[in-house]
């Protein structure tokens, strides 16, 4: 088989495979596929009661979940003031505070936030209350104002993991934990400064300035709050905000681990799809990284069905798919080299290649090896 006859389709770096399949591949049927092994991942989310009023103030009625969630997120955040206020031993309700905040609602508030950032939620007579979930609720959750927009849409989307992408994974080869450990280390120490120095060259001078507000006045008020309680403000603010970066730094990685060398531009090639987890279930079918970044815009309870109408496509590109596996497990299995549990989780796709559990592997570790890319430059 012919690797290199995938046809380059001008337009979007992300799309210009979508209609070019592999010579010699059969393509049998997506619907008999889907039927046989079953996608269990949410297609819609239920409203509560007491969020139904704020569906009128939605640009889509599907988010409604989302208000529910914000009101759930400011009961978190109540929480945290009153643990801030209080003179309780950190040492004992800290803990206490992370394990109730991460099993309720940290994981769903950073998918909110993700999807709210390329689909404003509130309609333009209210648009004032999109600042609601980056501004007042952020910090309580390790996010600093603006700053995920301008990392995740000014640059990700636009650089596609390539090589101006900041995040890129391609440098690095992603089955070894020192090569995580440089990674996350340039992000944490020197991820913002190199955020400033990206857009300024870009010219995108409005995001950088929103980045430089958000960032100015989160680290102002973090000062202040140390000065005045320094272990509540570590328990409340800057433990979360540790935690999530090590979190997206992990997830990013696992998001693009398995990128083909020869076409690192093919979307298809170039990240992962993970169906039916729970991860899928609890944050908006994030697991559909591949459609993510063919349709960044798609609302995420039409992921899985978009991934079914369009999985023939997928196999001839020779996606790579995990069954059962999220991204913090597909990170933990290269970072322990598991390469049999992955093989286990790997979905046989309709149209792509049969293989062994022995090819699967050999196809894994190929995607895993440090490569060069090239450019992207996507204009949003």
């Amino acid at each position: 088989m012919d690797k290199k006859s995938l046809v380059s389709i001008a337009g979007n770096p992300a799309e210009q495979w979508a209609t070019a399949p592999l010579s010699g591949v059969s393509a049998p049927s997506a619907v008999t596929f889907c039927a046989a092994h079953g996608i269990s991942d949410p297609r819609s989310s239920p409203i509560p009661i007491y969020a139904r009023w704020g569906v009128a103030l939605l640009n889509d009625s599907r988010d409604g979940a989302f208000v529910g969630l914000m009101i759930e997120c400011a009961i978190a955040c109540s929480c945290g003031v009153g643990l801030w206020l209080s003179h309780l031993p950190m040492l004992i309700v800290g803990p206490l505070y992370w394990a109730a905040l991460f099993g309720w609602v940290f994981d769903r508030f950073t998918l909110m936030l993700h999807c709210t950032s390329h689909r404003p939620l509130f309609r333009r007579q209210y648009r004032t209350l999109n600042h609601v979930i980056p501004w007042l609720l952020g910090p309580f959750f390790g996010q600093t104002p603006n700053t995920y927009f301008a990392h995740h849409i000014a640059m990700h989307h636009r650089e596609e993991n390539l090589a101006q992408d900041l995040s890129t994974t391609i440098s690095f080869r992603r089955d070894g934990f020192q090569d995580w450990l440089r990674y996350y280390s340039r992000f944490m120490f020197l991820g913002l400064f190199d955020l400033a120095s990206y857009l300024t060259n870009r010219r995108r001078f409005k995001v950088l300035k929103s980045v430089l507000i958000g960032e100015g006045c989160y680290w102002s008020v973090m000062l202040l709050l140390v000065i005045l309680r320094p272990a509540a403000t570590f328990v409340v603010f800057l433990g979360p905000l540790l935690f999530i970066r090590t979190l997206m730094m992990i997830g990013n990685w696992g998001q693009h681990a398995f990128v083909c060398p020869e076409q690192p531009d093919n979307a298809y090639r170039a990240s992962i799809v993970c169906v039916n987890t729970r991860y899928n279930r609890r944050c908006f079918n994030d697991g559909y990284h591949i459609l993510h970044h063919l349709q960044p815009r798609c609302h995420w309870s039409d992921h899985a069905r978009e991934f079914e109408r369009d999985l023939v496509t997928y196999g001839l590109n020779d996606a790579i798919v995990f069954d059962g596996l999220d991204f913090f497990q597909v990170w933990s299995c290269l970072m322990l080299h598991r390469w049999h549990v992955l093989a286990r989780h790997f979905v046989q796709l309709p149209g792509a290649p049969a293989r062994s559990t022995e090819e699967i592997i050999v196809l894994l570790r190929a995607r895993v090896a440090a490569s060069s890319a090239p450019s992207a430059g996507r204009e949003l």
